[in-house]
C-alpha cells in the first residue's frame, strides 16, 4: 500500500524520533504527506508517553470575553462587532465582576479572558479589570491577553509592552493567551488576518513575558487555506523561540471553523467560508501527531475540544495531545461547532469519564500546569494499558 513515505524514510524518521534527535522542516513536510494514520499516531504516542506517561491534563476553567468591538475585520473571525452593531457590546468592569462571580462555583482554577480591539477603551480598562477581578476571586488565576492585545495597548497607551506587562502583572495577569497566532507565514496572513501583529510583534511580545517568568501557550489555526509546509514553517519559528525562551509550555492546534447557526442578524462574517473546507477528523490528527514529533521542546500538546469535538479530541490523545482543555461553559470567540456533535459545556465528571474512557488517566492542573489533583486511571478490566487506536 503506497502511504505516501518509501520504506527508507519511515525507517529513518523512526530512528530518529526513537533517539530524541531533531526533525527537520524536510522531514515535517514528509511526515505531512504520510497517509499512515496509524503510524504516524503511534510514533506521535510514543513521544507523548515518553514526556507525560499515561496522564491526560485538564483544568475548570471558564471564558470571559469583555468586548467584542473590534477595529480588525479578519476573514475568519465570527466573534468581532463594529461599533453600533446591534449584538456588539462591552462590559463595565463591575459587569465583568459580576459575570465572572457567577462563574465561580465547582472550584474554578482558571479565567480566560480575550476581547476585540476596542477603539476607544483607555488603557487604564484592562489592568483596572484584572485587579478587580483578581479581587473578587483572589483563588482563580488570571490568563488574558492575546500578543495582538498588548500590541494594541502599546498604540492605545504609547506605552512599551514591557512596562505594559509589568503593570498587569502587577494587577494579578498569571499568563497570556496563546492567540493572534494563526499561521505566521505572510504568504497566508496577509489574506486571513486584519490587524498589526505579525510574528516579529507576536514573538517579541511572548520573548517579554517569558523573560519576566510569565509560561505562556502557542496556538496555531489550521484547515483554512493554509499548505502544511506553512504548518510545519509555523511550529518551527515556535520551536526556535522556545530554544531561546523555554516560555511555551503548551501547544494548541486550534481547527478553523465555519459558521454554522451563530448569526443572528444572519451575517456570515467569515469571509473564508466559501472557499474553504474544514479539516476533516484524520487530518485533524495528523496534524497533532505531526506537531508532537516536531515541537521537540514544548512539555504539553493540547487538543481544545470545543473546536474538533469530544470523539476527536478522545483519538488526538492517542496521536500526540495530553491536554484535553477545561470545563468551558460557553465560548465565543469561534462558533459553537454543534453540527459536530460539541457539547456547550463539560463538567469535571465528564472530563473524568471522557480521559478515562480514553485510556489514560486524568490530573487536574491550574494554569501553570501545576497539580490541583491527581485522579485514578480507567478500570483495568475494562481497558487496556493506553496504546493508539489502529485507524
Amino acid at each position: 500500500m503506497d502511504t505516501g513515505l518509501d520504506t527508507g524514510l519511515r525507517r529513518e524518521l523512526e530512528e530518529k524520533v526513537r533517539a530524541g534527535e531533531r526533525l527537520t522542516r524536510e522531514d515535517g513536510i514528509a511526515l505531512y504527506e504520510c497517509d499512515d494514520l496509524a503510524w504516524l499516531g503511534g510514533l506521535a504516542h510514543e513521544v507523548r508517553t515518553r514526556k507525560n506517561g499515561d496522564v491526560v491534563y485538564f483544568n475548570v476553567n471558564r471564558h470571559l470575553n469583555m468586548t467584542n468591538v473590534c477595529t480588525a475585520s479578519c476573514a475568519y473571525c465570527s466573534f468581532q462587532r463594529k461599533p453600533g452593531e446591534k449584538d456588539a457590546y462591552t462590559m463595565r468592569i463591575e459587569e465583568a465582576v459580576r459575570l465572572a462571580r457567577s462563574m465561580e462555583g465547582d472550584n474554578l482554577t482558571e479565567l480566560h479572558i480575550v476581547n476585540g480591539l476596542h477603539p476607544t477603551l483607555p488603557w487604564r480598562y484592562y489592568p483596572r479589570s484584572l485587579r478587580a477581578l483578581k479581587e473578587a476571586l483572589p483563588h482563580v488565576q488570571l490568563k488574558a491577553f492575546t500578543a495582538t492585545e498588548i500590541h494594541h495597548f502599546e498604540t492605545i497607551s504609547g506605552l512599551p509592552a514591557e512596562e505594559i506587562l509589568d503593570e498587569l502583572i502587577d494587577a494579578g495577569l498569571e499568563s497570556l493567551t496563546g492567540g493572534g497566532a494563526e499561521i505566521f507565514d505572510w504568504e497566508v496572513r496577509q489574506h486571513i488576518v486584519d490587524h498589526r501583529t505579525h510574528w516579529e510583534d507576536w514573538s517579541r511580545i511572548h520573548r517579554l513575558a517569558h523573560g519576566k517568568g510569565l509560561k505562556t501557550p502557542c496556538t496555531m489555526l489550521y484547515g483554512h487555506i493554509e499548505e502544511p509546509r506553512h504548518r510545519v514553517d509555523h511550529v518551527l519559528r515556535l520551536r526556535e523561540l522556545q530554544d531561546e525562551t523555554g516560555g511555551f509550555q503548551v501547544f494548541i492546534p486550534l481547527r478553523y471553523q465555519h459558521d454554522f447557526v451563530d448569526m443572528k442578524d444572519g451575517k456570515v462574517r467569515n469571509r473564508l467560508q466559501a472557499r474553504t473546507t474544514m479539516a476533516t477528523g484524520a487530518e485533524a490528527l495528523k496534524t497533532f501527531a505531526v506537531s508532537r514529533l516536531l515541537f521537540d521542546n514544548v512539555p504539553h500538546v493540547k487538543v481544545f475540544w470545543v473546536m474538533h469535538g469530544v470523539q476527536t479530541a478522545q483519538l488526538a490523545l492517542q496521536h500526540g495531545a495530553d491536554d484535553m482543555d477545561g470545563s468551558v461553559v460557553e465560548y465565543k470567540i469561534t462558533h459553537d461547532a454543534d453540527n459536530f456533535g460539541t457539547p456547550d459545556k463539560l463538567t469535571r465528571d465528564d472530563l473524568l469519564e471522557l480521559i478515562r474512557d480514553a485510556g489514560f488517566r486524568p490530573v487536574e492542573r491550574n494554569t501553570r500546569y501545576e497539580v490541583v489533583r491527581e485522579y485514578e486511571g480507567p478500570d483495568p478490566a475494562r481497558r487496556e494499558t493506553p496504546q493508539p487506536m489502529q485507524l
